[in-house]
């Protein structure tokens, strides 16, 4: 599968990265059920850190399920092109209708717990979310719409904005902190 060959050469940031990717390797050896969500213990994610283009904000939506601001993402859904995964979620949840790679390859993963939760009227067990994140970018003059099942706002932060609109503690202090630090190791396009 690629996706074990993404992941095995992805180079891991920091200690929280080094441990995630080895569960993530481990569980995409499986088989590919973990690329499905009936795959209830653990299944692959995927989500996206959208820059404007001068790179100074991030654009975050206000997810109803953790009523909290956060990144866009999703499920894989038997999707192997995780990439295509957060470019469609974006797209889905934001109303951008164009939206570009910074970098193809995955800009970060991590392994993320859900708690458990209602949707749709029927109760999800808590889980955990292998999820790869990617870099995307995005124009800030065009509009945003709402995805009302999904989000209840879509709006544009500063770096540092994105990071204290969160109300959940480890996506703040953990990965939306770590998003941002690795943003000074690439090259600007």
């Amino acid at each position: 599968m690629e996706l074990i060959r993404q992941v095995k050469n992805y180079q891991p940031f920091n200690e929280q990265e080094v441990a995630d990717r080895d569960l993530i390797l481990a569980q995409l050896t499986k088989g590919k059920a973990v690329l499905y969500r009936s795959q209830n213990e653990a299944h692959l994610t995927a989500s996206a850190w959208v820059l404007n283009q001068e790179r100074s904000k991030v654009l975050m939506v206000y997810h109803n399920i953790y009523d909290s601001w956060s990144w866009m993402g999703g499920h894989a859904d038997g999707e192997e092109d995780l990439l295509a995964v957060a470019l469609r979620e974006v797209k889905e949840e934001s109303g951008l209708k164009f939206v570009r790679c910074i970098q193809e390859d995955i800009f970060s993963l991590e392994v993320l717990t859900v708690d458990g939760h209602w949707k749709h009227g029927a109760y999800i067990s808590s889980h955990l979310h292998l999820n790869l994140t990617y870099l995307l970018e995005a124009s800030e003059e065009e509009p945003l719409v709402i995805k009302p099942d999904e989000n209840s706002g879509v709006a544009w932060f500063s770096l540092e904005g994105a990071v204290e609109a969160s109300s959940e503690p480890w996506l703040r202090n953990h990965i939306y902190t770590k998003l941002n630090a690795k943003l000074t190791l690439i090259n600007p396009s």
